[in-house]
């Protein structure tokens, strides 16, 4: 039986979605939960997609394979043994070819800025002193520019082993309501660290640094900028996964695991 899991995570204190030798995950600390709740030794779930260090996900979808149904109240008794950072929403069956990564069809991101220092947010959102200096207007302009593109190299990282650099874009905004800014972005796909990065140029733009025509000399050439800027990851959430089966509510098997 293959099962989704639905939940969200704060991930300050791990080094990323992905499991990685010496450093702790957020998916090697729900494996543990499961192999250990079920006693599944060497039990695996695959995730919706790669999130990096100090990333949050307000939402995300994983699965795992299991062979029978789950116990009565296992939702509530792995949010027990999961630390408060990690919840999960639900777990439910579905159809075993249905698969958290190579199903999504839509992913979203929020990238969070204050212009006012929390020391209670300062894992969770992105601090910058003096907003003012930013042209709002060119960052908004910026953003929009990324909507007439389909390839997207100026903004994955270096070293990143994707075969192709095209993206569906489907929304490419910013918000900005006095000293809370909030940069939104969907697409079918994501490049490694392409959110940061495009955040990074937007800032610049904004602040004069790199010129709006340059970013489209960029992007029309896909050559790199030539001053690139990756900002922090604490601003950085995963808010939103889509799947077509659960769109249409053919999810298979659809009883919750309460």
């Amino acid at each position: 039986m293959r099962y989704f899991i639905e939940l969200a995570y704060n991930g300050a204190n791990y080094y990323g979605w992905q499991r990685q030798p010496k450093q702790t995950s957020v998916q090697e600390v729900i494996e543990n939960a499961l192999q250990t709740i079920l006693r599944a030794p060497g039990m695996e779930i695959v995730g919706c997609g790669r999130t990096d260090t100090g990333v949050h996900a307000s939402t995300y979808f994983a699965h795992f394979d299991f062979e029978g149904e789950l116990p009565r109240g296992f939702t509530n008794r792995i949010n027990k043994f999961l630390p408060p950072d990690i919840a999960i929403r639900r777990i439910f069956p579905v159809e075993s070819e249905q698969h958290a990564r190579f199903d999504a069809h839509y992913r979203a991101y929020q990238y969070h800025i204050t212009g006012q220092k929390d020391p209670f947010h300062r894992h969770t959102r992105l601090y910058m002193h003096q907003l003012k200096r930013f042209d709002t207007n060119q960052m908004q302009a910026a953003a929009q520019l990324l909507l007439f593109y389909e390839e997207f190299l100026p903004f994955c990282k270096t070293g990143s082993d994707a075969k192709t650099m095209r993206c569906e874009m489907h929304r490419s905004e910013w918000e900005f309501n006095g000293t809370n800014w909030v940069y939104h972005i969907a697409a079918n796909r994501f490049l490694r660290g392409m959110v940061r990065l495009v955040v990074g140029m937007c800032l610049s733009v904004g602040e004069g640094k790199v010129q709006l025509e340059d970013v489209k000399q960029a992007l029309d050439q896909q050559t790199r900028l030539q001053k690139s800027l990756s900002i922090g990851p604490e601003g950085l959430y995963l808010t939103e996964i889509r799947y077509p089966y659960l769109e249409t509510g053919k999810v298979g098997l659809v009883n919750l695991v309460h």
